[in-house]
């Protein structure tokens, strides 16, 4: 994320995002922070630490009034990021044009889906942590009524996948049983099914399809599917490095990595 071109002086110090714990060191990094991370853009980096250390590392007094401005003024995220891009002229007319509408549509859009869709842009990004907090913020203040229960399934799937990434599989499998409980399809019951050997022992699984009067063609089915599933999965790459003996290299990613995601 770092240019051997830059037409404004770099920092000394960086401005670290807290999103992707990664600090920059100059606006052409930062640029490409704010165009490649749409669905981030928001009080965390909309603020006034950020003002300042344009102001007093980049040495750049009249953008520092323009954010700063708009910091207070709260006008919307295209009138913070726009005279970012404009100072060093990071997108052509068309870029421009194309990402002012992807802000447009995403600020119409309400709270929640807001919160949903950086949520999933998380969860994609493998920023578990951060990802539940966005979705169990939208379920706090659930409005069925106002977004449908097709969204809020949404909302708990995606919740589910989050904390799985984290290995927490019992709080997913109790994410896909609300999506269940919401839908009722077979989709959402081979979710939450499929959870529980990634948590229980084999007498507990059994005895949970027991409890569930679970249809043993249906269970089998299942199990098929996840079976074809783990054959179809290619060696991460990963192990490739493991294979290669370098295994110092390959714990200190996982740290890494884990640490990204765990992130709140």
């Amino acid at each position: 994320m770092s240019y051997d071109l830059c037409l404004v002086q770099q920092a000394k110090r960086p401005y670290y995002i807290e999103n992707i714990r990664t600090g920059i060191y100059s606006l052409e990094e930062l640029c490409y922070y704010l165009y490649h991370n749409i669905y981030l853009i928001d009080e965390s980096i909309m603020n006034e630490g950020l003002c300042d250390w344009v102001r007093d590392e980049l040495g750049l007094p009249r953008l520092y009034r323009l954010l700063y401005e708009q910091v207070e003024k709260k006008e919307g995220a295209a009138w913070f990021v726009f005279p970012i891009f404009r100072e060093i002229g990071y997108l052509n007319a068309q870029e421009s044009r194309e990402f002012q509408e992807q802000l447009a549509r995403l600020e119409v859009q309400p709270e929640e889906m807001r919160k949903k869709l950086r949520g999933d842009y998380l969860v994609k990004e493998k920023m578990y942590g951060r990802a539940i907090g966005e979705y169990q913020r939208i379920l706090a203040r659930k409005n069925p009524g106002k977004l449908g229960v097709q969204f809020y399934a949404s909302v708990w799937n995606n919740l589910g996948a989050a904390y799985a990434g984290l290995f927490q599989y019992e709080r997913a499998s109790e994410c896909f049983l609300e999506v269940w409980n919401l839908t009722g399809t077979k989709e959402a019951f081979r979710k939450y099914v499929s959870t529980f050997p990634l948590y229980l022992s084999e007498e507990e699984y059994q005895k949970k399809l027991k409890e569930l009067n679970a249809d043993p063609h249906l269970v089998q089915k299942i199990q098929e599917h996840n079976a074809k599933l783990c054959l179809q999965a290619k060696a991460p790459e990963r192990v490739q490095v493991i294979l290669e003996g370098e295994p110092e290299r390959f714990v200190e990613e996982l740290k890494e990595q884990y640490c990204r995601s765990t992130k709140v």
